[in-house]
């Protein structure tokens, strides 16, 4: 800043003054609080002040305006704070000041300290002696200014003034630059701070344990108290009330902010206007019943922002050392941003060497430290019972599942959910996401684990929830169970643990409050004496036994859930299960009879889908008044149904599939209610006459069976939902379709006589979904086909004659499927108007050069474009503005010669079977992809196509700025490389991990290479086809992880050999399940064959 000009202005005196006080502070650090504060404070006073709102930019010269001001001015108050000496404009203010007042003694000084030592002002040390420093250097030529400034600087820390600390807040300045993350949420709270400044308004601050509720109150305390008249900061309150209770807090703030005596009772009222009381709680329940205004949710810490907190603590800096990345990074996403987890880890993990932190990661994986669990134990502890039953289950069994299941499970265990679950959201315990599912912190699940497995720590059989392999096999096996086991749930077992799992017959004998038993293809070679009567859910598929035990009467039990059994009766006589509500036996193959249903009154669905030697049908099943859903699919052996259904509540009535039925009952008691029944694949030719129309106006569903005319539809049916015509003889559909008004679906697969849609199919104005695939003989749409504008799902494939209507607008069409070899096919119009579109399908479809539309580059939103089986020569090249596009299938385009440019969104291409394929240079570009599958031979060979696959995966790593975590591709080839150090001839290799492989930089990921053979299969006349499922499985501390891939082998032209080269990130390892205490990794390769229906 110049300062010439300033000692020769020469000050005189004046009549009267023009201000009462001149304000000179630094702006930077107190405009926005303190100097604010006291001008709004003396102004309310009727005290006119000078305050100099223009922040003077460096190198600009003070104002002879403002030299006038402070002439003008009675009082002149000086505000030092820290860095008030950087400032050489504060510092010629002060000089002028000085003048004035020794100038015949006519104005007052008066200084302020604000957070600094008069000592400091006086002495010019600390920041003071720092700032002169520089002016020493800088003004070396002018030094007498610099000496000016230092005298006035004495002189006024002279003069007896106010010093200001803020020695009140709990949270000193100085720690606040060592906080991380906390920028955006002051900002927050200080808009909801200055919401209506009159008013008294109270702030609660909401989130989990560790989460940093303290914390961001205290700064908020520290950087705004100096702006009210008192304030009080009261910490740990649960603990002093704990030992001394509530009275000596409540004395401590009414003295501090009422200054009132304490007769036990004050509201918001006695606060004066403008006060803001910020409240910290994990329950926002109980925020909300003490009347705050506004309540602020507090968040976990983003990725960058932990692993930063996570550094200050563990390196004193604000990134990892050399050698702890990968390592650090794990911490941080293992912490899921909990600020008390990354310092507690931080703290613990300070100065120790990668292999003592590799060996506390991999403790860690198993239990976490006690400091973090205790703290956030606190929530869990003011639980009542039942509550803590839920969140139990939550953490140990339904972390993930939707929250209207797992709310009617736990209903079944009489736990009052719906309060239970809001109380522990309220707390913040759980949280339910946008698709309604629970959502859970990793470290508060871990918590509610740990609360069970405390429970007996070398026991399982003493613990109250069981869910790992390894603890059910250890109870099961050793006969260990109690009658503290509650819940038992485990998807499957292993093959290993299959081998070596032996039960006997009284395994749950002692499990007598057994009250969910989840369970999947558990053998029983001894049988089975016992299962508890406390069972609310029963789910055991695959159930090896022919019938339960004679002794089970689970009174209780709401689910009974045994697919996949080999019952063949259920029991003997009449079971009394009055909660009864859903029985699920479907694909239960021996089944033969039914039980008795008369003691199951509530029952409302029963499935038995799939019973396929099912025979015979108990006579009080269709006299039931409480079933919705009874579903009798593919029963192929059941040859006769009761003369009457009598079911008073049924609405959905499957009789899909049994090909022996060939007569349809009267239905007396459920016309009213039943709105979908599916009598596809029977021998049913027609319902009762009289009954038809009485039925048929209720209906959300209709699957009628070998119609070949569709009647006329009298009166509209807005309830009728969905229409499934697929397979029938109909040649036509009546035009009084329009009165179908809430139809959603129409389906009209495989309907070979169907020859013309009515004009009137623009009525059907909720129309989502129509399928029209294998309608050969379709001869044209109707011109005012595209006014279906709600229409989101079209499929046109095997569809034959004359082009269709050159534009449609149909914006809400997501899916368009358009197959047909045929060259007289329909053809597609415009895809201008198709701007929601998201799949393509236009395979097989025989599309030559030139045939696909130029404005395919207009279809903004498409996601998935398949083009298999078509003798185009090249693409359009506006392809490349596809730029939401992630898959493209070219598989089989034999005719194809290159490839253009794709967009940067591609992440999977196939281009299996294109032998003309010359050139990928376009392919070459996909770095963002994540799977590649080549099936070229010819020319492309020639080119070295295991060669092509590692330059794609050296251009992905090294030219890619953020590479994606997983690489695949799929090419000819037969030799692995040699610079592959692990090899071996078999399906499978196993091999030592590097005991420094995380510790080293270069270290990007795994790179695995295998080389299969794929076998030409003649699909013959079949309509089904089968294709392989390749798997590459990752085996190591008894987990294990697989990925997949699918190669269909009509796109080979001859038996081939095919190298697969896949590649993971350190990173997606480090993220993923497979920990740091791995010491070897084994790999194995294998075939799944499924099926394909076409």
């Amino acid at each position: 800043m110049s300062i010439q000009g300033v000692s020769s202005y020469v000050p005189y005196p004046l009549p009267h003054w023009k201000y009462d006080v001149f304000l000179s502070f630094r702006g930077e650090d107190t405009r926005k609080n303190f100097t604010d504060h006291l001008y709004s404070a003396l102004d309310e006073k009727g005290i006119i002040v000078f305050r100099d709102d223009k922040e003077l930019e460096r190198g600009e010269s003070i104002s002879p305006g403002l030299f006038k001001a402070i002439e003008e001015s009675k009082i002149s108050i000086v505000v030092f704070s820290r860095s008030y000496a950087f400032s050489t404009w504060c510092l010629d203010e002060l000089v002028h000041i000085l003048e004035c007042k020794n100038t015949n003694n006519q104005q007052m000084v008066y200084p302020i300290f604000y957070d600094v030592e008069p000592a400091v002002v006086r002495k010019q040390t600390e920041t003071f002696q720092e700032a002169f420093a520089q002016y020493e250097e800088v003004f070396s030529e002018n030094i007498e200014k610099v000496q000016k400034w230092r005298d006035a600087l004495r002189e006024v820390a002279n003069i007896s003034g106010w010093e200001l600390k803020d020695s009140k807040s709990p949270i000193k300045s100085g720690i606040l630059k060592h906080l991380v993350g906390i920028d955006s949420h002051l900002k927050n709270l200080r808009l909801l701070m200055d919401k209506e400044c009159n008013v008294v308004c109270m702030i609660g601050i909401c989130g989990m344990g560790g989460i940093g509720k303290t914390t961001l109150a205290g700064v908020v305390y520290d950087l705004t108290s100096h702006n009210f008249e008192a304030s009080s900061c009261l910490a740990n309150v649960r603990e002093i009330s704990e030992e001394g209770g509530l009275t000596s807090l409540q004395n401590q703030l009414l003295s501090q902010l009422l200054k009132l005596p304490n007769n036990g009772i004050w509201n918001r009222e006695w606060f004066g206007p403008g006060s803001r009381i910020v409240i910290t709680s994990r329950d926002k329940h109980l925020l909300m019943m003490h009347g705050v205004d506004e309540i602020y949710k507090l968040r976990e810490l983003h990725d960058d922002k932990a692993l930063q907190l996570f550094c200050k603590k563990a390196f004193k800096s604000h990134q990892p050392s050399t050698g702890y990345e990968q390592l650090s990074k794990w911490v941080a996403k293992y912490s899921g941003g909990l600020p008390l987890a990354l310092k507690v880890l931080g703290s613990f993990l300070y100065g120790k060497t990668t292999k003592e932190w590799e060996s506390a990661l991999k403790r860690l994986k198993r239990e976490s430290e006690n400091e973090i669990l205790d703290i956030l134990k606190i929530s869990f502890d003011g639980l009542r019972e039942t509550e803590k039953k839920i969140f139990l289950d939550i953490a140990c069994f339904y972390q993930g599942e939707n929250r209207d299941y797992v709310t009617k499970i736990l209903d079944y265990c009489d736990f009052d959910p719906v309060i239970g679950i809001r109380v522990l959201i309220d707390k913040s315990l759980i949280e339910i996401s946008t698709d309604s599912r629970f959502w859970m912190h990793d470290l508060l699940k871990e918590m509610g684990q740990q609360i069970v497995k405390r429970q007996s720590p070398e026991d399982p059989g003493k613990r109250s929830r069981l869910w790992k392999e390894a603890d059910i096999h250890h109870m099961l096996t050793r006969n260990t169970g109690t009658k503290t086991v509650e819940v038992i749930k485990l998807e499957n077992f292993t093959e290993e643990a299959e081998m070596h799992f032996s039960t006997s017959s009284n395994s749950f004998l002692k499990m007598i409050n057994l009250r969910m038993l989840l369970i999947r293809n558990l053998q029983l070679p001894e049988g089975l004496e016992y299962l508890s009567n406390e069972l609310r859910l029963l789910e055991w598929h695959g159930y090896p036994l022919r019938s339960l035990p004679s002794n089970f009467q689970p009174d209780k039990i709401v689910e009974l859930n045994m697919r996949y059994s080999r019952i063949e009766q259920m029991w003997c006589g009449i079971k009394h299960l009055s909660k009864l509500k859903f029985m699920r036996l479907g694909d239960s193959k021996n089944l033969i009879r039914t039980p008795d249903f008369s003691g199951m009154p509530n029952l409302e669905e029963l499935d038995l889908g799939g019973c396929t030697r099912l025979r015979e049908i108990h006579p009080t099943l269709l006299l039931h008044k409480k079933i919705i859903l009874l579903n009798l699919k593919e029963c192929k052996s059941l040859t006769t149904l009761p003369d009457k259904i009598c079911m008073e509540s049924l609405k959905i009535l499957v009789l899909s599939g049994c090909r022996k039925l060939k007569n349809f009952p009267e239905i007396v008691g459920s016309r009213k209610c039943l709105s979908e029944l599916l009598l596809d694949g029977t021998d049913i030719k027609e319902l009762p006459k009289h009954k038809r129309s009485k039925i048929s106006s209720n209906f959300e569903s209709f699957w009628p069976f070998q119609f070949s005319e569709f009647s006329e539809i009298m009166t509209s049916m807005e309830h009728l939902l969905e229409l499934h015509l697929e397979g029938t003889a109909i040649r036509g559909l009546p035009v009084s379709i329009e009165h179908l008004t809430g139809l959603v679906l129409l389906n009209l697969r495989d309907c070979k006589n169907l020859e013309t849609l009515p004009s009137t199919i623009d009525g059907l104005k909720s129309l989502r979904n129509l399928y029209l695939s294998g309608c050969s003989k379709l001869k044209s749409m109707p011109g005012n086909f595209g006014k279906v504008e709600s229409l989101e799902v079209l499929d046109l494939s095997g569809c034959k004659g004359p082009p269709l209507s050159s534009s449609w607008y149909l914006p809400f069409l997501i899916s368009l499927m358009r197959r047909c070899s045929d060259p007289m096919a329909l053809g597609f119009p415009s895809l201008s108007g198709l701007c929601s579109l998201r799949k393509l399908d236009l395979s097989d479809s025989n599309l030559g050069e030139g045939a696909i539309p130029n404005d395919i580059g207009n279809l903004c939103s498409l996601k998935e474009l398949y083009l298999s089986k078509n003798s185009f020569i090249t693409l359009p090249a506006s392809i490349n503005r596809l730029f939401n596009l992630e898959k493209l299938e070219l598989e089989d385009c034999k005719r194809l010669q290159s490839m253009p440019q794709l967009p940067p969104s591609i992440e999977e291409v196939r281009v299996n079977g294109c032998a003309s394929l010359e050139t990928l240079s376009g392919a070459l570009k996909l770095c963002n992809s994540e799977y590649i599958s080549i099936n070229c031979i010819d020319d492309l060979k020639l080119l070295g196509c295991n060669g092509l696959a590692f330059s794609m995966l050296k251009e992905y790593l090294e030219v890619m700025s953020n590479p994606k975590q997983k690489f695949d591709i799929v090419v000819p080839g037969s030799e692995i490389p040699e610079w592959f150090m692990h090899q071996n001839d078999g399906s499978s290799i196993k091999f030592i991990m590097p005991s420094n492989l995380y510790c080293k930089n270069k270290a990007l990921g795994y790179a695995v290479c295998c080389v299969f053979h794929v076998h030409n299969h003649s699909p013959g006349i079949q309509m089904r086809r089968s294709y392989p499922i390749y798997q590459l499985s990752f085996h190591f501390s008894g987990s294990s992880t697989s990925y997949f891939i699918d190669f269909r082998e009509e796109g080979s032209q001859a038996e081939t050999d095919h190298l697969w080269l896949l590649y993971l990130s350190l990173q997606n390892c480090c993220y993923s399940n497979w920990g740091f205490e791995i010491i070897s990794l084994s790999c194995s390769f294998d075939l799944c064959r499924v099926k394909d229906w076409r």
